[in-house]
């Protein structure tokens, strides 16, 4: 790991200030992204600034009906709280199905949407990665590419968004907001949070320079059943090959978003549009634009059989 220094941040606007005008330097919330990069040096960041401390831990209810989630709420305590388990239920359920315990502890709201967009050869300094150093090629293209993007993907990036919770956030219309350095906020439809990686893969959001997440919006309940199917190689503490987060209503209709699949949680309204035809229905309009490998290629059956399981469990009579 590279030297760097550190300052603990007293409010957010000073956070987002002292990022913005300090060349190389990062935010530092749980860490347990950023760490990890940092030992591996494929983030060198010269100047951390702490915003453990800015009391952006609260679940409270809004104006509208929904709830604020503070940028710093852990994994663990968003998906025990009682609202977001009675009422956003796809949430908790996509929570739950990532990573351990213990990273769920320390783990936060901000940082879980944050966590880089990438492959097995962006951990590799060895590999060309235009991630990790952009115009160097990608490796993946032409290598191995099982757990990679079949949509959504460039010639130069066909990494994958690892994320569980965006999922769900995707398919709940979740807005994030944020503060700038000059102290204005703004609200970003999490639809519009990631990028897919086109020219500019190395940048995974849309978030500008210094701009720190503050919290992130959630409206009202949609009611309906809640749903978040995870398959993976391993049965605990893997990325998902495919991921399917809904929400479904009585007569059929609903909202599906899918994660494995590419650069950010894929969700098509077209394919929402269709869901009450079926699973077939949805994944021929979700994945029209594919282009998987031959290795990867099996992720949109994979997809389809998921959604079907989904839809199965909707149209099952309940107790």
């Amino acid at each position: 790991m590279k030297s760097f220094t550190y300052e603990r941040a007293t409010s957010p606007a000073q956070a987002a200030a002292i990022v913005a005008r300090t060349p190389g330097a990062k935010f530092l919330g749980g860490g347990t992204n950023l760490l990890d990069l940092m030992k591996l040096e494929i983030e060198t960041p010269t100047h951390l600034v702490d915003v453990q401390d800015l009391k952006l831990d609260r679940i409270e209810k809004t104006r509208e009906g929904g709830l604020r989630i503070g940028a710093l709420v852990t994994n663990t305590a968003l998906s025990a709280d009682e609202r977001v388990r009675r009422d956003y239920g796809v949430l908790a359920r996509a929570i739950q199905a990532g990573a351990s315990g213990q990273l769920r502890n320390k783990a936060t709201t901000a940082g879980n949407l944050l966590q880089r967009t990438r492959c097995p050869y962006f951990y590799d300094p060895n590999m060309p990665c235009n991630k990790r150093k952009p115009g160097s090629g990608c490796s993946a293209i032409g290598g191995y590419s099982r757990q990679l993007a079949v949509v959504g993907s460039s010639d130069k990036c066909i990494a994958t968004y690892p994320g569980d919770m965006a999922q769900a956030m995707r398919v709940l219309d979740a807005a994030v907001e944020t503060v700038k350095a000059d102290g204005t906020t703004r609200a970003i439809p999490i639809a519009d949070f990631h990028r897919l990686p086109g020219d500019r893969p190395e940048i995974d959001n849309v978030l500008e320079r210094g701009e720190l997440i503050t919290g992130i919006a959630l409206p009202k309940p949609l009611g309906g059943q809640h749903f978040y199917q995870k398959v993976r190689d391993r049965a605990s503490y893997a990325f998902a090959l495919v991921s399917v987060a809904a929400v479904i209503q009585k007569d059929g209709s609903g909202r599906v978003s899918f994660g494995g699949v590419a650069h950010k949680p894929w969700r098509v309204a077209a394919a929402d549009a269709a869901l009450p035809q079926g699973a077939q229905a949805v994944a021929q309009r979700a994945f029209a634009e594919a282009r998987p490998t031959e290795d990867n290629r099996f992720k949109i059956p994979l997809a389809t059989r998921a959604l079907a399981s989904v839809i199965a469990q909707a149209k099952a009579p309940r107790a």
